[in-house]
C-alpha cells in the first residue's frame, strides 16, 4: 500500500519530469469520451427516429441538447474548479457523466433522452475546462505546452470524428442505447485512475465566488442558443418564441459583462478582450467548431439519406477527416514556430474553405474520392486553425486567469458546435423545406411533413406508396441535395471570414525564452527587437487578488 501511494504522490507531482506527460494522457483520454459523445449520436439519429418517434423539435433537442448545456455551464464550472479544485470537479464530472449515459441508454421517449442528454452536458462542462486548466498549469513553458495542445486539440478532433464510426458500429450490431452504454465501464476506470494520478490544481481568485454571475452567464448563452434554434426550426423573425428568448439572453450576457467589470473579483477579466489576439482567437474558434460540427451533421444526412450508406459505412466515410486531424495536430507546434499564429490560422480557415467548395461537386451519386479529397482537407485544414487558435488563447491570457481563458475557449468550442447545428440547420431546412412543402399532387399533411427533413419525407413517401410516393421521395432527395449546396456555399462564407479575422493575430509565436523559440524562426521573419513579453506563467497561478493593476 506504501509502494502504490508513493508511485501515486510522484505522479502528481505536476511540475516534474515526464509526469507532465502521464497527466497530459489522462487529461486526454477524458476529452476523448467527452468529445465523442458530442457526435456518437449522430449517426444513429434515423434509428432514435424510427424507434422513439420524436418530433422535428424534439429530434433537435436530442442532438443539441448536450452541446448547449455544456457550453452554458462551462463557465460556472470552470471558475468553480479555480476555488474548490479542478481535480475534484473533474471526477464528479467523471461520475455525473456516467450515470447520464445509463438513462440515456435506456430512455423509454424523447424526453428522457432529451434530459439525459442535457445531463451529460452538465458532466461535459465539469470535465472540459478541467482538462483545459490543469494542461495549462502543468506545461507553463510555452513550447512543451504547444505540443501539448497540439496533442489535446487532435485528440478532441479524433473524438469529434471517431463518434460516427463508433455508433455506426454499435447501431448496426446492437441497438441505438449502446452508443451511450459504451461511457459506462471508461467512466468507472477513469475515476480511480484520475484520482490517483492527476494533480489538484486551483486558480489564484481567492476572493468570492460569483455565483450570480455564474447563473446569469447561463441563462444568458441558453437564451441566445434558444432564440437561434427556434429560428433554425422555422419561426419567423417576429415570433416571440423566438425572439423572446435571444433578446433575453443578449441582454443577460451584458448584464454579465458590466457585473464582471465592476466586481473585485470576476469570474472572467474581461480585460482579456482588449488583447486582440485573446478575443481574436475566440472568435476563430467558434467559427472553425461552426463549421465542423454543423457540416458533419448535414454530411451523415448526406451519406446515409442520399448515397443510401450504413451507419458504420458512413463513420469509415468520415475517417479520413480524422486521420488529417490527427495529421494536423501532430505537426501544429512544428508550423506554429515556423509560419506564426497569423499565417497558421489564416491559411487553415482558406484550405478548409477550399475543402468545403468542392465538397459542392456533390450530388445524387457516390463519388468516393471526392468526398475522401474533401474530408481530408476539412479536418487538416480545421484541426490548422483550432490548433493554432487554442495555442494563442492560453497564452496571451496571463497565468492568474488560466481557469478563465480555458472556461472562454471551452465555451466557444462549444458553442460554435451548437451554433453551427443550429445555424447551418437552418439554412438547410430553409432551402429544403419550400419545395417540398408546396409539391403539387401529395396530400398537404403528408408534404408538410416531409417538409422538416429527408428522414420523415421517406417516412411519408413509404406510407403513401405508389407514384405519389415516388413523386416525393425523389423531390425530396433533390431538394435535400440543392439545400446542401446552398448551405456549403454559406458555410465557406463564414470560414472566409475567419481567414480575414486571423490577421489580427500577432506574426510570430513570441515566448519568455525569446532566443529559443526564435532559433525556429527563419532569419528574414524574426523581428528586429524582440517584444517584451510576461514572465513564463509559473506551475501555480498567481492569486488574482495580488496581481498588478494594469497601467490607465
Amino acid at each position: 500500500m506504501s509502494v502504490t501511494t508513493t508511485a501515486g504522490a510522484r505522479l502528481r507531482a505536476a511540475g516534474g519530469g515526464a509526469n507532465r506527460w502521464v497527466v497530459l494522457i489522462v487529461l486526454c483520454i477524458s476529452l476523448l469520451l467527452v468529445a465523442l459523445d458530442a457526435t456518437v449520436l449522430h449517426v444513429a439519429v434515423p434509428a432514435v427516429t424510427e424507434d422513439l418517434r420524436p418530433s422535428g423539435v424534439e429530434l433537435l433537442w436530442i442532438v443539441d441538447a448536450y452541446p448547449l448545456v455544456c457550453a452554458s455551464l462551462l463557465i460556472m464550472f470552470g471558475t468553480l474548479g479555480d476555488r474548490v479544485g479542478r481535480r475534484r470537479l473533474l471526477l464528479i464530472g467523471y461520475g455525473l457523466f456516467g450515470l447520464a449515459s445509463l438513462v440515456a441508454a435506456f430512455a423509454p421517449g424523447p424526453a428522457v433522452l432529451i434530459g439525459a442528454r442535457a445531463l451529460l452536458g452538465v458532466g461535459g462542462a465539469m470535465i472540459m475546462p478541467a482538462t483545459l486548466s490543469i494542461l495549462r498549469a502543468v506545461f507553463p513553458d510555452r513550447r512543451e505546452r504547444a505540443t501539448a495542445i497540439g496533442i489535446w486539440t487532435a485528440v478532441a478532433a479524433v473524438g469529434a470524428a471517431t463518434g460516427p464510426v463508433l455508433g455506426g458500429f454499435l447501431v448496426e450490431n446492437f441497438w441505438w442505447g449502446s452508443v451511450f452504454l459504451v461511457n459506462i465501464p471508461l467512466m468507472a476506470l477513469m475515476l480511480p485512475v484520475g484520482r490517483w494520478l492527476l494533480p489538484e490544481s486551483r486558480g489564484g481568485n481567492d476572493g468570492p465566488w460569483d455565483v450570480l454571475g455564474a447563473l446569469t452567464a447561463a441563462a444568458g448563452v441558453l437564451g441566445v442558443v434558444l432564440g437561434v434554434k427556434r429560428l433554425g426550426a422555422g419561426d419567423g423573425l417576429l415570433d416571440i418564441r423566438a425572439v423572446g428568448p435571444l433578446l433575453l439572453g443578449a441582454v443577460l450576457l451584458v448584464l454579465f459583462v458590466r457585473r464582471q467589470k465592476r466586481r473585485e473579483h470576476p469570474l472572467i477579466d474581461m480585460r482579456m478582450f482588449a488583447r486582440p489576439a485573446f478575443s481574436t482567437s475566440v472568435g476563430c474558434i467558434v467559427l472553425a467548431m461552426l463549421a465542423l460540427v454543423g457540416l458533419e451533421l448535414i454530411a451523415v444526412q448526406y451519406l446515409q439519406l442520399v448515397l443510401g450508406l450504413s451507419p458504420l459505412e458512413t463513420g469509415l466515410r468520415l475517417l479520413p477527416l480524422t486521420f488529417a486531424a490527427m495529421a494536423a495536430g501532430a505537426t501544429g507546434s512544428y508550423t506554429l514556430r515556423r509560419v506564426g499564429p497569423r499565417r497558421m490560422v489564416g491559411w487553415g480557415f482558406v484550405l478548409t474553405a477550399a475543402a468545403v467548395l468542392l465538397l459542392v461537386l456533390m450530388g445524387q451519386h457516390d463519388r468516393p474520392l471526392l468526398l475522401t479529397a474533401g474530408f481530408v482537407l476539412l479536418g487538416f485544414g480545421l484541426q490548422t486553425t483550432l490548433f493554432a487558435a487554442y495555442e494563442s488563447m492560453l497564452s496571451e491570457a496571463p497565468p492568474e486567469q488560466a481557469g478563465g481563458a480555458a472556461a472562454i475557449g471551452e465555451t466557444s468550442y462549444q458553442l460554435g458546435a451548437g451554433m453551427g447545428i443550429a445555424l447551418l440547420g437552418s439554412v438547410m431546412n430553409a432551402a429544403y423545406g419550400p419545395s417540398v412543402a408546396s409539391l403539387a399532387g401529395v396530400p398537404a399533411s403528408a408534404s408538410s411533413a416531409a417538409a422538416h427533413s429527408l428522414g420523415e419525407a421517406y417516412q411519408e413517401a413509404e406510407r403513401l406508396g405508389g407514384p405519389v410516393g415516388d413523386l416525393l421521395r425523389t423531390t425530396a432527395r433533390h431538394s435535400f441535395v440543392n439545400g446542401l449546396h446552398i448551405t456549403l456555399l454559406v458555410s465557406a462564407g463564414l470560414l472566409l471570414l475567419g481567414a480575414f479575422a486571423a490577421l489580427r493575430l500577432p506574426r510570430v509565436m513570441e515566448c519568455a525564452a525569446q532566443e529559443r523559440c526564435e532559433a525556429d524562426v527563419p532569419a528574414a521573419r524574426r523581428p528586429e527587437a524582440p517584444a517584451v513579453r510576461r514572465p513564463t506563467a509559473p506551475a501555480e497561478p498567481v492569486p488574482a487578488g495580488r496581481r498588478p493593476k494594469s497601467p490607465a
